[in-house]
């Protein structure tokens, strides 16, 4: 199950979330649901990307894949072990499973998503006993912020 850190100890978390609420904004902008991802390996940003699933007429552009790709290119290597994903919602099943293939060592997510979260909302495959990897999950990083930039989003859509 995910977890909840106390915010005095998730400064650090926090200015990485920030850059993953950039990307999100640049989503936004580009007509595309506000999510962004940065992946992290020590203290230097590896890796971003943010949703693209309509730009590229691609159904796997999501900011965690696009994140995942960058990060790759830019290391020459798809395992990420030490590295950390900072993204705005809850991965869905299929960036999760993308987590796991890349072996990243730990998620820290904004907000949940409670219809297809597989970050432990909806259902908990980063987790789960079944894979041959977990994934260490951390949830509510300015969880307010991630939140509102989706609401906001889909408001402006309705009208």
């Amino acid at each position: 199950m995910a977890v909840l850190v106390p915010s005095s100890i998730n400064r650090n978390h926090e200015v990485w979330m920030r850059v993953a609420l950039e990307e999100a904004d640049a989503a936004s902008v580009s007509g595309e649901i506000p999510i962004g991802a940065i992946v992290v390996a020590g203290d230097r940003m590896i890796g971003r990307g943010h949703n693209r699933s309509i730009g590229l007429s691609d159904p796997t552009g999501h900011a965690e894949v696009m994140a995942l790709r960058d990060a790759g290119a830019r290391i020459g290597n798809y395992r990420l072990p030490e590295a950390i994903m900072y993204v705005t919602l809850e991965p869905c099943p299929m960036c999760a499973g993308a987590l796991l293939h890349a072996r990243v060592g730990t998620l820290v997510f904004g907000t949940r998503d409670l219809e297809v979260g597989a970050a432990g909302s909806a259902m908990n495959l980063l987790e789960s006993p079944l894979a041959n990897h977990r994934c260490r999950v951390l949830a509510g990083i300015l969880e307010s912020d991630c939140r509102s930039r989706l609401k906001q989003f889909f408001a402006q859509r309705r009208l």
